[in-house]
């Protein structure tokens, strides 16, 4: 969500105290690890968007808190170490000298505050995130990732850059308890339970809307009934925490960013 911060970042990151709690630090090289996934994947647009992980009651003592990348950086510059600590009204609680872009912590702070189940919150502006979110019918029913996402697809209507903390309460509404969320002329969003789980999310909705622009670009497609794709979405077992609701397919990624740089970690 493009915005511009009127802070320049410092040249110099954020440190994480040797006290830190463990689970803290844990958090921050899962997210850390996921904005070097997304860069890795292409996922990035310039210095904007975010992946925002609320932090657990045991670092919080149960006060709602979350980090968020440091506005001014690359997500393959992100670190542990840099990514800053913020409440839900964008206060950095962490002593980072790096600014945060308001367009994050509005529309993130309000789905981490008003949907029990967001741990984690994902937003793209990829080609093909944002080219169907500007089509007319939005994501339709035409291949086999859009079968597993059967009644999970929300849209929430374009409101200009979402600096404004009264669209909170209707992209909530527009949300319900859908898990990925077309934002109208703009791009991608989910969330989810756990960070891997929301990858997953995300990565199947990103999926289908690379084939649908595909497809589209070629001629008409040919419908998935909706007795088929209930029975896809019921079969997928890939969002479902039972059956490791992505960790496997996120581990995997984190093993090549591992491969490339593991800078993340520090």
């Amino acid at each position: 969500m493009n915005a511009i911060a009127t802070t320049a970042p410092s040249s110099t990151s954020a440190l994480v105290h040797p006290s830190i709690h463990p689970d803290e630090r844990a958090a921050r090289e899962e997210l850390a690890a996921c904005y070097r996934v997304f860069a890795m994947l292409g996922w990035t647009e310039m210095i904007y968007n975010h992946i925002t992980v609320r932090l657990p009651d045991s670092v919080t003592g149960g006060e709602k808190q979350f980090l968020i990348n440091p506005f001014g950086l690359h997500y393959s510059e992100v670190t542990a170490s840099n990514l800053v600590k913020i409440d839900l009204q964008g206060k950095v609680l962490d002593g980072s000298s790096y600014p945060v872009n308001p367009a994050g912590f509005t529309v993130h702070a309000a789905i981490h505050d008003g949907l029990e189940g967001a741990h984690c919150v994902m937003h793209t502006h990829t080609t093909a995130g944002v080219a169907v979110a500007c089509l007319q019918g939005g994501l339709q029913q035409t291949n086999f990732y859009t079968a597993q996402l059967h009644d999970m697809v929300a849209y929430h209507d374009f409101e200009g850059i979402t600096i404004h903390a009264d669209e909170g309460p209707r992209l909530l509404k527009s949300i319900g308890e859908r898990n990925a969320v077309i934002l109208r002329n703009h791009g991608l969003l989910a969330w989810g339970q756990t960070l891997p789980q929301t990858f997953a999310i995300l990565w199947t909705l990103q999926r289908a809307c690379e084939i649908q622009m595909a497809t589209f670009s070629m001629g008409q497609a040919i419908p998935v009934s909706e007795e088929i794709a209930r029975r896809c979405t019921r079969d997928a077992l890939q969002f479902s925490p039972e059956h490791g609701a992505g960790q496997d397919v996120f581990n995997a990624l984190v093993r090549q960013v591992d491969r490339i740089d593991p800078s993340y970690r520090n």
